[in-house]
């Protein structure tokens, strides 16, 4: 008869089983000096923690079927709402919520949520809709438990393909939490930031500004409707005029991404700008100014000084490229530069809005070849005319519509400066 082990004692090594008999699990067994009921305790809090990990939600890597519909409070663990409330003015270091946009009209609260559920992290997310028809706006919120995660979700998903279509996410900070108004009476500073590199978003260049001046409120990089692509300028927005005044002078010429930036003013409204979206007659690539029309290579320069003559004008724009013709109606303090082909325009477009000829700053729009009659029409006309026309509610985040810098500031055609006062 063989002796039994005392309590606490090692085994011994005799009445273990032949390690060959398990070749699949030869480190199965638990430590030799391990007593019994403490295996028995760590297998029980092993299976605790198993069961617990079991009724996390599962991440979504693709959206649900159509019908799916999720629960009316999405983060996990409810506590993590009532650390995380809603309600409150946020500060730039407070916000929690991402503006989207581009939004299908079949993409409702359950897809935005179906796209970020894995995340485990969203509070809430809100489709704006029209009162009166009940469709979306095409635009909408998403707030989350944090803004550390309202930062990853930007940075990872701004830019990619969104779910079941062939569009991507257009997304950007919600300068306040959804369900909040902004409040009337802040005036807001803004800049114009040229010469940006094709790669730069909303997101790099805000975060470019906002890591030196801490009353940045947020940034625009213009793109081309048509295509998607940055027109390689934007805007940024700043809550305290001394900064501002001190990026135009402190970040021109400093690099964002590859190239250096040219810092340019833009006017500073504070109220209107949204009224001129929603008041502007749409118009497309065929109408007065041409701007998606790519066969339309007219610059209208406006402001111009009585000293400037034809041949200044083509003194000026012909270092951007071969010029067709130059026209300064006579009477006019406005002009046409005809190029031969659409780059050049573009290019002499974006570097000489605002500078200074003759004393004055010029103003440059798209324009119609002067030998059309109807193009012969008055500046303030040129200036009055709006683009596109509708807007996806940025007034209510501290947004205006992310349109075409010709209509960003009052309807006039031209992007960094007011237009003048009759």
């Amino acid at each position: 008869m063989m002796p039994q082990p005392s309590p606490g004692a090692a085994p011994n090594p005799q009445a273990q089983p032949p390690a060959q008999q398990y070749p699949h699990q030869p480190m199965a067994a638990p430590p030799p000096a391990l007593p019994p009921h403490q295996q028995w305790m760590m297998m029980m809090q092993q299976q605790q923690q198993q069961q617990q990990q079991q009724q996390q939600p599962a991440a979504r890597p693709v959206p649900p079927p159509a019908g799916w519909l999720p629960q009316p409070v999405p983060p996990p663990v409810p506590s993590q709402v009532q650390q995380y409330p809603a309600a409150g003015p946020y500060s730039a270091n407070e916000i929690k919520s991402l503006w989207i946009g581009d939004l299908q009209p079949n993409m409702d609260e359950n897809y935005l949520f179906s796209c970020f559920a894995h995340t485990g992290e969203v509070v809430t997310a809100k489709v704006i809709r029209n009162k009166q028809t009940g469709f979306s706006e095409g635009y909408g919120f998403i707030e989350f438990a944090s803004r550390a995660a309202a930062e990853r979700v930007l940075q990872t998903y701004n830019g990619s393909l969104m779910p079941n279509s062939d569009q991507n996410f257009r997304m950007n900070w919600a300068t306040l939490g959804p369900g909040e108004k902004r409040q009337d009476g802040g005036q807001d500073y803004t800049i114009f930031v040229g010469d940006l590199a094709a790669d730069v978003t909303d997101y790099l260049l805000q975060e470019t500004f906002r890591a030196i001046y801490s009353s940045v409120k947020g940034a625009k990089v213009v793109t081309d409707r048509m295509t998607g692509r940055s027109k390689g300028y934007g805007f940024i927005k700043f809550g305290d005029e001394a900064e501002q005044l001190r990026a135009m002078t402190e970040m021109n010429g400093r690099y964002c991404s590859s190239r250096p930036m040219r810092i340019g003013p833009a006017a500073n409204k504070k109220t209107g700008i949204a009224q001129s979206y929603q008041n502007a007659p749409e118009q497309n690539g065929s109408g007065t100014h041409g701007e998606n029309d790519p066969n339309n290579t007219t610059i209208f320069v406006g402001a111009l000084d009585p000293s400037v003559t034809d041949d200044v004008l083509r003194q000026v724009f012909g270092q951007f490229g071969e010029l067709h013709s130059v026209k300064i109606p006579a009477g006019k303090r406005c002009g046409f530069v005809h190029f031969v082909n659409r780059a050049s325009a573009e290019q002499a477009l974006q570097v000489l809005n605002g500078t200074q000829l003759g004393g004055q700053s010029i103003r440059l729009s798209w324009g119609r070849s002067p030998s059309n009659k109807q193009a012969l029409v008055s500046e303030q006309a040129q200036w009055n005319s709006g683009y596109y026309g509708y807007s996806q509610g940025y007034e209510g985040y501290g947004y205006v519509p992310p349109q075409d810098p010709n209509a960003y500031y009052g309807g006039y055609p031209g992007y960094n400066y007011q237009q003048p006062q009759q």
